[in-house]
């Protein structure tokens, strides 16, 4: 799945909340600032993160921390290392 195509009922199904267990909205804002951390971490485009399937984890696993610890402050030098590996195969921006 690219990652545009994911949706907030993809979230909710990865983390398995039940309805009535969370809002639609944080869901949302969880799902955005995973995929926004991916593209600046990256230093790809929207276009450029599409071609890669494996961002799809990526943003899963980044939303369940963050929803698991209720912040949207994702601290790169404490990041689960299959997110840390999968972006850093992909990284334009090594400077």
């Amino acid at each position: 799945m690219k990652l545009n195509e994911i949706q907030v009922s993809d979230v909710v199904e990865y983390l398995r909340l039940e309805e009535g267990e969370y809002s639609e909205t944080f869901i949302a804002n969880l799902l955005d600032v995973a995929k926004n951390f991916i593209k600046a971490y990256t230093g790809l485009t929207d276009e450029e993160t599409n071609k890669h399937d494996d961002f799809y984890i990526v943003a899963m696993v980044l939303c369940q921390d963050m929803y698991d610890n209720r912040s949207f402050y994702i601290d790169k030098n404490n990041l689960n290392k299959v997110v840390e590996t999968i972006l850093g195969m992909h990284s334009v921006n090594l400077l």
